[in-house]
């Protein structure tokens, strides 16, 4: 009796070039790591920036192919969402741009409103303020206008120390200090008063 062993068809497999395959994904992921760089840098100031980390697997070493998709197709959705966020962004901006616009027309409409000027993407730190003219008296008689901040105030520091003079005495150290030759030691009570200190 003859017995026949079915065997499964083996297809030849087709060959897949796969360092053309690897340069296309490293194309199309170089482009998108370019747009969202770009879109990094479009961000306001002052707001949230978008996220623009590169996501280690396991340290260097070559990717497979599933791997390189499954890092464009990540670099792909950040894009999305970054833009996503920015376009969010920029809504909010244009909805203060227009509301600074409505409290120049009727400012009595926005009493104590204030927006300031990250409110609406510019950098600095000046605000439009509805206030009314006069103080109390223009608030009692209605007479309310935008006032617009001239910015940041200065930055003058303390200033330089005054030099002592002839009358002045120096400072004196607080009790317990530690003197120039004494460091490392606290100093006691009886020898604090005996120095003067």
């Amino acid at each position: 009796m003859l017995r026949t062993v079915h065997r499964p068809l083996q297809l030849p497999r087709p060959e897949v070039d796969e360092r053309a395959a690897r340069r296309a994904l490293r194309e199309q992921i170089g482009r998108l790591e370019h747009e969202l760089g770009a879109t990094l840098a479009s961000a306001p100031p002052g707001g949230p920036a978008p996220d623009v980390r590169v996501r280690s697997v396991a340290g260097p070493r070559l990717l497979s192919l599933g791997e390189l998709e499954l890092l464009r197709d990540d670099l792909s959705e950040r894009v999305g969402a970054a833009r996503a966020a920015l376009a969010a962004t920029a809504e909010v901006h244009e909805a203060n741009r227009r509301l600074i616009e409505r409290m120049m027309l009727e400012p009595a409409a926005y009493k104590w409103v204030r927006v300031a000027r990250t409110d609406i993407g510019e950098r600095g730190c000046g605000h439009w303020h509805v206030k009314p003219r006069l103080g109390l008296i223009g608030m009692l008689a209605g007479w309310w206008h935008v006032k617009l901040s001239s910015g940041c105030p200065l930055a003058t520091g303390r200033g330089p120390e005054p030099r002592p003079t002839e009358r002045s005495a120096p400072p004196r150290a607080p009790l317990g200090a530690v003197g120039a030759g004494e460091r490392g030691r606290v100093l006691d009570l009886d020898r604090a008063v005996a120095l003067g200190v």
